[in-house]
């Protein structure tokens, strides 16, 4: 095994990319296992393949010190009438842990959500040792795998989770019913209808894409950590809000139509960050207003 290279599992989305960029830059080699090589970024190999790839994991594991898992088939939505498609998550992840057993030495950091794990907490904001009570089949599967990964920890595995809340920023690929900021601005730049499913209150917390690459990153530089940590802003924002401030940044009116709520949307979540804090001494650098307008210079028409 090699010292300080990193292992990135479905590490060519949103924030794989960016967090393999953020490694590579601090010096680390990084391996990406992913469908699709996304780009060319120096010190990073792209290795095409999945997770759910037993002799891919074989011939990667031995050079790698720290294992990021952020690998998911699926999303609220795609999910939301289909339990079964979780299996798609957790099946891969259970053979991952399975594989992993040869090589204690490795630290696991797992991507889980802040956003859909707690369902709707008692109290804002909410704290990592507060009650798990999913509203969806998405966040009853990342509550599984975490219930799996405690137990991995038990074996004497070094295992950090981390719940991000929702994460925006440039590079964000659209995707329908999925990232609230990278949804509106694409409708500003369109002109399009932009789609509220219940009265616009629900409440969420955002995180700049930077943000949480960098408290990621200094967790791979703690490879004894073991211990589970929200990643957000500790601020929460309505769809209203939101919807405000992208219309100031951009000068467009967004038109809005509403629709009945989901049973499966939580109704406002907001996440305690201060126990990352007081971990890394880590806090957000980037406020929802300046986020949105670096995803608007990226993504607007030239």
């Amino acid at each position: 095994m090699s010292g300080g290279n990193v292992l990135l599992l479905g590490g060519g989305g949103f924030i794989g990319v960016a967090l393999a960029r953020k490694l590579a830059a601090e010096g680390r080699h990084v391996y990406v296992l992913a469908p699709n090589a996304p780009q060319v970024i120096p010190n990073v190999h792209f290795v095409q393949g999945s997770l759910d790839s037993p002799e891919l994991l074989a011939k990667l594991l031995p050079h790698c010190s720290t294992v990021i898992h952020l690998a998911s088939a699926t999303t609220p939505g795609s999910s939301a009438n289909h339990p079964i498609r979780e299996l798609e998550n957790l099946a891969p992840s259970l053979r991952l842990l399975e594989a992993l057993q040869a090589y204690p030495e490795i630290h696991l950091i797992f991507f889980s959500s802040g956003g859909v794990l707690y369902g709707n907490p008692r109290r804002l904001p909410v704290q990592e040792d507060d009650a798990v009570a999913p509203l969806s089949y998405h966040g009853a599967g990342k509550a599984a795998l975490e219930a799996f990964l405690h137990a991995f920890r038990m074996r004497g595995h070094a295992v950090t989770i981390l719940r991000p809340s929702n994460a925006y920023g440039p590079g964000q690929v659209l995707k329908s019913g999925f990232g609230l900021v990278r949804t509106m601005l694409e409708h500003a730049c369109h002109d399009t209808p932009f789609e509220v499913w219940g009265d616009g209150e629900n409440v969420r917390d955002f995180i700049y894409i930077d943000d949480v690459a960098e408290a990621c990153a200094r967790f791979v530089a703690l490879p004894q950590n073991n211990d589970d940590y929200n990643v957000g802003s500790g601020r929460g924002y309505s769809i209203k809000q939101v919807q405000r401030i992208v219309e100031q940044v951009t000068g467009t009116e967004l038109k809005t139509v509403y629709h009945p709520g989901w049973g499966i949307d939580v109704r406002g979540i907001v996440l305690d960050i201060s126990r990352l804090d007081a971990c890394l001494s880590w806090r957000p650098q980037t406020g929802l207003e300046e986020g949105v307008r670096r995803t608007w210079d990226w993504l607007k028409p030239s």
